[in-house]
């Protein structure tokens, strides 16, 4: 692979199966309507982050839509498309047909090995990378353990389980990966993909907002909901893409080989899941709005929790990114998380549109006064 590889249309089309699969999630938490489903959401968003991470690790290796690398992924996408396909039966069973949590953990356990394969076969001739890819094979198989383990007894026991499992997969990758046989080859290429799937993600909460209006009538009410939804998209998208990505991208391109491997290991690998967690989170917290558009009662605590919890989770993302990518935190997003957060409680209490107006005016103003505030750095950094 060249240091200026760019992005394959076969890595476009091997997301889609994770579009389908974050709306899957989104609906999970929706129908599970609970602070528990909530949580398991988050966990079966993690499984996907993580999965979907390491693909984007191995493209790095060679070209993606080229022999043994787009067999591979082939593979990887039809399981990704079953574990979505089980989420619904994640935690519960659905009577008739195959066992649904199990269903899920093997298909994930099936797309953690093909990578690991594919990455064993593409690293041969490279003896640090050869010896990395036989490090990571033990927390995966005894994550894997776990996950099936918590998938046959279910319940409490399986979120519990799939914590430790997550929880011993990224922590023993990350820790044996940050200093050690990986590589980026392209750093252009690398930080893409990242905000690819930042724009997934966007693209997901503007599927949850439609899903939350396809079966109501068309009022004034849903379309001002439609127009906050879609201005609390834009303002997501502005406060990443603006500036921050435009630094870190740069910063990852001009690192050494030993900083850059831990820069796109902390910032993008790890740094990045609450980014996306965040708007998934926010997405399920319009799609109440926009279910409730025209009630005059309040918007509840779980959809308020998620709506402004979301967006806190996010930009508490985009602090922890802008931390490890560029080394500096950024003052008026914390205020902002402070503010979004503390809006929880009226947001509850408030009639649904005026509890997302809420949360679209702090985003709004927050991306307004960085806009100003770091003229000269856009300008800079454009140029």
């Amino acid at each position: 692979m060249t240091t200026s590889h760019r992005v394959t249309t076969f890595e476009l089309f091997f997301d889609l199966v994770y579009v389908f699969a974050l709306t899957q999630v989104t609906a999970f938490m929706a129908h599970a309507h609970s602070g528990t489903g909530v949580l398991r959401g988050v966990l079966l968003l993690a499984l996907l982050w993580w999965s979907w991470s390491a693909y984007a690790w191995l493209g790095n290796q060679a070209r993606a839509d080229l022999g043994m690398l787009r067999a591979g992924m082939g593979l990887a996408m039809a399981g990704v498309f079953v574990v979505a396909l089980a989420v619904p039966e994640a935690w519960h069973d659905a009577p008739g047909g195959l066992n649904g949590p199990l269903v899920l953990a093997g298909a994930y356990l099936f797309v953690r090995c093909v990578h690991l394969v594919v990455y064993g076969l593409l690293a041969r001739g490279g003896r640090e990378l050869v010896r990395q890819v036989v490090v990571s094979w033990p927390p995966v198989l005894a994550g894997a353990g776990l996950l099936l383990a918590g998938a046959a007894i279910g319940g409490g026991v399986q979120t519990v389980l799939f914590t430790a499992a997550i929880a011993l997969d990224w922590g023993v990758v990350y820790a044996t990966s940050r200093r050690g046989g990986w590589r980026i080859h392209s750093a252009p290429y690398f930080a893409e993909r990242y905000e690819l799937f930042v724009i997934i993600a966007l693209g997901e909460s503007l599927t949850a907002l439609g899903v939350g209006a396809a079966e109501l009538p068309v009022s004034l009410s849903l379309l001002a909901a439609a127009a906050l939804g879609v201005g609390a998209a834009m303002a997501l998208w502005w406060l990443y893409f603006d500036v921050v990505t435009l630094v870190a991208r740069r910063r990852l391109h001009q690192a050494g080989s030993e900083d850059r491997l831990a820069l796109a290991a902390g910032a993008y690998g790890v740094g990045h899941f609450p980014v996306v967690a965040g708007i998934v989170l926010t997405a399920l917290g319009v799609e109440g709005v926009v279910g409730h558009a025209g009630s005059g009662h309040g918007l509840g605590w779980f959809s308020a929790g998620a709506l402004c919890g979301g967006a806190a989770l996010y930009l508490g993302g985009l602090l922890l990114f802008g931390r490890l990518a560029v080394n500096v935190w950024g003052p008026f997003r914390l205020v902002a998380l402070v503010v979004v957060a503390a809006w929880t409680p009226a947001a509850a209490a408030l009639p649904p549109l005026a509890a997302l107006a809420g949360v679209v005016v702090v985003l709004a103003v927050l991306a307004a006064v960085e806009t100003w505030w770091f003229a000269e750095l856009r300008h800079r950094v454009r140029a």
